[in-house]
This record gives C-alpha cells, structure tokens and sequence, in this order.
C-alpha cells in the first residue's frame, strides 16, 4: 500500500507532473482508489487557488480516475487560455528595395500555426498607420494566460538593442519615428498578463546610422518572454534567390520543426543548428535567441479556456468576423445564363475571387463573365484581373487548392477597402448573331476579411505604440532586454568587426535602405563606392546575392558556385 498524506497548505506548486503521473501509471488501480481522499485533497487545495477548476461534488470510483487525468493535465501541464499570432510581410517597398521572400514565409507559418490551434491574422505589405492599428487589434485579443506570438519579414534595423520594423510607406532614409518598435509592443504585451511572448523577427539587425534615438522602453521583469532574431546583432538576413517563390533562410528551417512539442527555446536551438550546417548563409547568417523562459512552454499547449471580459467576447467575435469568406454567390442573367462566384483568402488582407459558367442556353455558342470596375482604392492593375490561371494573376500559393476552368482575380490590400462592389460583366456570343451580346450586373460584398477591421484608419494621436523619445543607456537600463537566456548560433563571426565599436562599420547604400544593397561596384585598390562617400575597402562590403536554382536539392552546390545574396535589411 502506498500512503500519500498532504498538508492542506501545501501549494499545488511542491507536485509535479511527473509524480501525479507516475503514481497514476505506476500504482495498481486498488491503490489509487485508497489515494483518493488525500489526491482529492490536493485537488480542492488548487482549486481554491484556481477558479477555474471545478470538482464533482460526488467522487465515485468509476469516475475519479478520469477526473485525475483531467486534473494532471489541466492544472499541472503548461495551457494557454487562447493562442493568438500576428505575421506581418511586407515586401512591395516604395522607396527601398523590394523583396519576395516574406509572402512565401507568411503563408507557409500561417498555415502551421492554424494547426497548433493559433488565431491567425496575417498581413501584407502594410503603411505605418496600418501596421500600428494591426497591433492595436492584435493586443485587443490579449489577456490573461494566452500565448502571443508575433512574426515580421522585412526591412528592419537595430539601434542601442531595440528593432524597428519597417512599413512599406517609409520615407529614405528612414528613422524610429518612421517605424515599429518591438521593444513597446512587447511592453504593451506584458500589460496583458499573457503567458506566453514570441517574438519572431526576420529582418536585418544592422545599426541605423540616421537614427540616434534611444527610444526607454522599460519592460517587467516576467518569466515568458522569447526572442527568435533571424540573425545576430549588427548582422543581416537573406532570402533565397531563385526565378520562382521560395521561403528565406529562417522560415526554409523553421517551418520544419515548428509542429514539434518541444519547449520553444529548444525547438529554436535546433532550428538554430540546422541553419548552422547550410553552407551559404555560413560566417552571415545565425539564429539568435533570448529568453527569460522559466516554464515548459511549448507552442503546442492545449488551450484550456478562462473567463472572458464581455470586451474580450466581443473582440474574438470581430476576430472571427474578419476571417469569414464572403458566401458563394449565384449570378443569374435574363438571358438564361449562371454565374457562380466563390472566394479564397490567400492572407487575411488578400482575396481571390474565382468564377465559371454553370448554365448556358443551348443557342448560345459561348458566353464569358468578367469582373470590373473595382474600388479604386485596390490599385488592381487591370492586366491582372480575370485570368484563367492564378499564376497571372500575381497567385503563386492557391494553385493547387482551387478548381479550374475558372477565371481568376487576386484582390490585395483589403485593409483599404470601404467596400467591395464591382460589376460583372456577361459577354455572349449567339449562334444566330456575329456580334458579342453583353449583360452587366452590379454585385456588392460588403467587407470581406480584414476590411472589417478598418486598419487604415489614422492612427490615433495619443496611441501607447508611438515611441518614447526618452534618451536613457540601454547598458544601464534594467530591464532593457529579456536576456536572462542568450545563446548565439555561428559556425564562424557574422560579419567580423575590425574595430571594437560594432557601428564603425557602417556602409550606406544609394537608396539608403539601412543595412541594404545598393548600386554596388567593387574597384579593384580602390575603396568601395556608395552615394559618392568612400569607404575603406576593408570595411565588410554589403552581401552580394546568390544566384540559385529551383531545384532545392541542388541549391546548395549551384550557391558554392555562384555566392550571392539577397537581404532584408
């Protein structure tokens, strides 16, 4: 017989997991049953420190074990109250160079963490004031327990150990008040109580040198917090060249182990060692991680669900709202002919409208439905529209998930949208008749998917994202950056210094995208040449990009050949 006695002060901390589930698996049935009172015990002692957790007025033996499990999971194992993902790629840049990596990367980690069970809001190519009210929704569904986790692909910089993201709208050069500062979203985050903060950021850490802000950004000091830089401090990170779509370095590795119940520190560590053995990025691009991570906590937590505020309930209610297809619609015409009209979202701000013909009058000899004269607040390019193939339509991703014989329409930047109404327009071509016959009809959608959202609205004047030009030592800061746990993965130096002050190192290119590539010519013993400013020539020069294949088995060898680069700075 084995004998558990519990104080009723002792806290639910002092058992672990480990003992609740070897006594379950470890002790005959008989035994437990004996064990009931003093486990019940414990288990009205955490309830008292749980609301949440109810227990059976009556324990019979048929069901006490059952309740076990339930309570050793519930209680004991890590859970999120909700799990909510913010991913952000911007790559259609105005005045810095564009990139094509971050949409390939978006969607294949939105379509991974909707596995894990993660409300997903994904976004493209997104101006300042959008970005910010993106955030603003994104912490509206934040409380108490939940898992947040933010992902970026794209420009960005690192000055005095803050990140600045960069929206496609910003000006060259660009400074912190031009752009998103990580360090006051996650600020902002802690104010929520959530249970988890994962910050996977995709962009170059290089220093800005028109920006000499020191934003004081003064975060608490909790147990949950977890940076995943693509790239190490002063460095940049790549994306892959290739004539078709391809994920850039961080996402082609991690997107690999990202469904694995690990620990996040220790899922990233082995993401961090498989891009240590691909020999392009080698002595350019290493993972770096920091994390104030007490706990076990992985993203494949189950979510066990708290209470809600009514303002909670009402901000998930708009969040499923705003990732609800508009309905099929059937188009009939008074001369006989149907129209089906479906709807894809390839992101949370992108929509592929798809139609076809599913009845014609027999003297018809032909008839084809086209979409025009769309809000013009979509900039759609009217070459574009109405393919029979969503490759021309700028769709790489929903190829293989839509039917064919369709024509084909990508709607982007629907954050813009007032409202979705265009016409559609029916051209007939009859047996009798050599002239085309044609029927308009008018259709509305309403706002589909993020439109709901209004993202483009102003940013408010007095909102908490706006970086606080308080000029402090980030060496003397306390709580400047969650770094209890920092590990650097490298099978070489990023960029070696030949200087001891990282920022004597700095290059501008042409169009002074910070970090970037620029018009570049290397003179042989001569100094490098940028904007008319020479540098030292044994100053780094920027990446040079790699020219690749599509064949991904043999990147690697045609890379060794041919060493280019390109980066998001």
């Amino acid at each position: 017989m084995v004998e558990l006695v519990l104080n009723p002060e002792h806290s639910f901390k002092h058992f672990s997991p480990t003992l609740l589930t070897t006594l379950l698996i470890e002790v005959v049935e008989d035994t437990l049953i004996d064990l009931m009172p003093s486990v019940m015990q414990l288990c009205m002692t955490v309830a008292k420190k749980n609301e949440s957790l109810s227990i059976p007025v009556v324990m019979t033996k048929s069901n006490w074990l059952e309740f076990f499990l339930f309570f050793t999971v519930n209680v004991f194992l890590p859970s999120a109250t909700d799990k909510v993902a913010l991913l952000i790629g911007n790559l259609t840049y105005r005045n810095h160079p564009q990139l094509k990596a971050p949409m390939v990367d978006v969607y294949d980690l939105t379509n991974l963490l909707r596995q894990l069970n993660f409300k997903v809001v994904s976004l493209l190519d997104l101006t300042e004031s959008e970005m910010r009210n993106a955030v603003e929704e994104f912490l509206s569904l934040l409380h108490k327990g939940v898992y947040g986790l933010l992902y970026y692909a794209g420009h960005g910089y690192e000055n005095f150990g803050n990140s600045f993201m960069v929206p496609i709208d910003a000006p060259n050069p660009y400074r912190s008040g031009n752009c998103l500062c990580v360090q006051s979203i996650l600020k902002l985050m802690q104010e929520k109580e959530t249970g988890l903060n994962v910050f996977l950021l995709d962009m170059c850490r290089k220093r800005n040198v028109h920006d000499d802000a020191m934003p004081n950004v003064v975060l608490k000091v909790t147990a949950n917090i977890v940076f995943g830089y693509a790239t190490c401090q002063d460095a940049e990170a790549f994306e892959l060249s290739s004539s078709g779509f391809t994920n850039g370095v961080f996402i082609k590795f991690l997107k690999e182990r990202l469904l694995e119940d690990e620990k996040i520190t220790v899922l990233l560590d082995r993401v961090a060692e498989d891009m240590g053995q691909f020999d392009p990025t080698k002595g350019k691009q290493a993972l770096e991680i920091r994390s104030s991570l007490s706990e076990r906590r992985s993203l494949t937590d189950p979510i066990r669900t708290g209470d809600y505020s009514d303002a909670a309930e009402a901000q998930n209610l708009l969040w499923s709202k705003a990732h609800e297809l508009p309905e099929s619609k059937l188009l009939d015409f008074e001369c006989g002919v149907q129209i089906k009209m479906d709807f894809a979202a390839e992101f949370s701000n992108v929509l592929v409208i798809y139609t076809s013909i599913v009845k014609k009058p027999e003297e018809m000899l032909s008839c084809q439905a086209h979409i025009t004269d769309l809000p013009l607040d979509l900039d759609v390019d009217p070459k574009l529209m109405n393919k029979e193939t969503l490759e021309e339509t700028g769709s790489f991703l929903l190829s293989g998930s839509l039917p064919h014989h369709c024509l084909y329409t990508r709607l982007s930047s629907l954050q813009k949208l007032k409202e979705l109404a265009f016409t559609v327009c029916l051209q007939v071509q009859f047996n009798s008749l050599d002239e085309l016959v044609q029927w308009n009809m008018d259709v509305s959608i309403g706002k589909p998917l993020t439109a709901k959202l209004d993202l483009n609205r102003p940013t408010r004047k007095n909102s908490c994202q706006l970086t606080c030009l308080i000029p402090h030592s980030p060496s003397t800061s306390p709580s400047h950056s969650p770094a209890s746990d920092r590990r650097f993965h490298s099978q070489g130096p990023c960029f070696p210094q030949l200087y001891a002050n990282p920022y004597l190192n700095v290059c501008e290119p042409l169009h002074g995208a910070v970090g970037g590539y620029g018009d570049f010519r290397l003179y042989v013993d001569h100094t490098y040449q940028y904007e008319n400013m020479p540098c030292s020539p044994f100053l780094n020069p920027p990446s040079i990009p790699i020219e690749t294949t599509d064949d991904i088995d043999d990147m690697q060898n045609e890379f060794m050949n041919s060493l280019q680069l390109y980066n998001h700075p």
